[in-house]
Parts: structure tokens; sequence; C-alpha cells
């Protein structure tokens, strides 16, 4: 081939690579983000996934569009996100603790957070708690394990969904302290707490953050909270470890991902824009106000994490040989 003609070509395949190169790292965004979270409006991931967006899109110039996608323990959502364009205008927003649980929980699940995804940042965790319906005459853990064991099996339980986090907690729990009962699931938690708070079912493991507003209002009962430490919102519910149910420490990890092959200059810029939007301080205050930990770990690090989470509950769900009903 002519001489002049490689080197003709040889210039534009720099001048399209370039220009593909200024376009993630100095004209993007040119237009608005899209969110997409597997939960419904009103849920922690809902709530601390527009505390966090709405900074973040005055940082980068752009508005962010929460797109709630609920269903499947997370895998509508989940699916969505992996199908959208590498273009950074898609991120996802994840609970990441119940995605790795759903993972090892469907056969054929439809994507997957390790393979389908390039790590963005953690941005915080959000502990759980046991809550009931005040009609139920049970005060402390003990109290409630023995109304669950005399009900011989007469016991309703509700989640956010099959193959969720909560779905997996009641699940353990239920096995740990020998008693049976029927699982309730429900696209998300701000499903499943009206018919908690109107007895339809009795019990359920759920966010501080969701929780919190019926447990202000005496619509709701704390029992526990599954975490290693008490939550300052709630300094009277004890962990679970402090009534007696020792190891069950949950940690629900919140992450931001994009589809992979996002240019990574795109992924650097939304993960430093993320780490200055988590050190405000006024930021921090609220979150912590509705039982939400901001924290950040950069993309590596959250890739770590996400191993390690997937890991972990792969070898529970084995070992407790859990299904997804």
């Amino acid at each position: 081939m002519n001489k002049n003609i490689l080197a003709r070509l040889a210039w534009g395949l720099f001048i399209a690579l370039s220009a593909g190169l200024a376009s993630a790292d100095g004209d993007w965004p040119k237009k608005p983000l899209v969110a997409i979270l597997s939960f419904p409006a009103g849920g922690s991931t809902d709530i601390f996934a527009r505390a966090v967006t709405a900074p973040l899109g005055e940082a980068l110039g752009q508005s962010i569009v929460i797109e709630n996608k609920p269903g499947a323990g997370g895998m509508i959502g989940l699916s969505a996100a992996a199908k959208a364009a590498p273009d950074g205008y898609t991120i996802h927003i994840s609970a990441m603790t119940n995605q790795a649980i759903s993972q090892a929980l469907f056969k054929n699940p439809p994507a997957d957070l390790r393979k389908d995804f390039a790590p963005v940042a953690l941005i915080g965790t959000v502990p759980h708690l046991i809550v009931i319906n005040p009609s139920v005459p049970a005060k402390t853990l003990p109290e409630l394990i023995a109304f669950i064991k005399s009900k011989n099996g007469n016991f309703n339980y509700a989640s956010q969904g099959n193959g969720s986090l909560p779905h997996l907690e009641s699940t353990l729990f239920m096995q740990r302290i020998g008693a049976t009962g029927t699982h309730i699931p429900y696209k998300g938690s701000s499903f499943a707490l009206p018919d908690l708070i109107a007895g339809n079912t009795s019990m359920m493991f759920d966010s501080v953050t969701a929780s919190l507003p019926h447990i202000q209002s005496g619509k709701l009962r704390p029992i526990a909270i599954a975490a290693s430490e008490r939550s300052p919102l709630m300094p009277n519910a004890p962990t679970l470890g402090q009534d007696g149910m020792k190891q069950f420490d949950v940690e629900n990890f919140y992450a931001v991902y994009a589809p992979k092959g996002t240019p990574p200059a795109i992924i650097s810029k939304i993960e430093k824009e993320i780490r200055k939007i988590l050190t405000n301080p006024d930021l921090k205050a609220r979150m912590a106000a509705q039982g939400i930990h901001p924290q950040f770990a950069n993309s590596e690090s959250l890739a770590q994490i996400t191993d390690s989470e997937h890991s972990k509950w792969e070898k529970v769900v084995k070992s407790a040989n859990i299904k997804v009903d």
C-alpha cells in the first residue's frame, strides 16, 4: 500500500482516538446521566443514591436521573445497567451485599457485578435491624425467639424480595433459632413496610434508614441491630451479639459501578467527585441522621471488596442450603 495512504490512515486513527479521549475527559458529559437502582423509591438505596447523585450532578454540570428498577433480588436493575451503553451516561448504584447474595442464589443470573461492570467507588454502609409489628408480644430478642417458637411454624416474616439481604438474614435467623415460618417477599422495603405496619406480616430485617420513621412514630418496634455496634439513632436497641446471637454482623455495602467498557477517564472523574462529596460534613450529618454511614473507597479497593463479598455470601448460601422461593 502507498506510504502516503498508510500515513493518512495512521493520522486518521490517531485523530479519532484523540477525539475519543478528549470527549471522555473533556467534553463529557454533554447530557444528563442515568443512575439505575435495583430497589424502589423510599428505601435506603434510593435515599442514599439521591443524596449522592444530586451534588454529583452539580459537580459534573448535568443532572442525574434516578431510574428505580426493583425486583428479582436486585437482578432486574442490575441486568438493565449491564446492558446500557458504556458511554459514561449510565451508572449503577448498588446495594452490593444484596447483589452478591442474589448472585449466589440464582441459578442463571442475568448479570454479574464482577464481570459486567467497572467499579467506580464505595460510598458507604447501612446497618440492618429486626423490626416487628407492635402486636407481637416481644420487646427483646429472647422474647421474640420464644414467641416465634411458640407459633409452631404459624409465623410470617417479610423481606425486600426473593434473594435480597433481608431474605437471607431472615432465613439464617430462623435456622439459627431452630424455627420455621412463612417468607413473604416484596419488591423492596417501601412495599413491605406498609404490610408490616398493618400487621399482615410480623417481622422483617430492614435497614435502619427505611424503618426509622416508623419506629419513631411507634408503628414498628426495633428488637436488635444486625451489626457489630449499636446505632446512635437507637442507643437502646442492642446488637444481636449483645442479645445472645453471636456472629450475625452484616454490613450492606453501597457502591457505584459503570457498565464494563466505560472509558477510564470518565470513571476516574466520577470517582474523584464522589470522594469530594463524601467528605462534605453536611452530607455526613444528614446521612448519619438516617442511619447511613458514608464511607469512600476508590475503584481498586471496591473491586477487592466486591470479590470478597461475593465469596463470603456464596459460602453462606451453600452452607445454609438456602434456595430462592
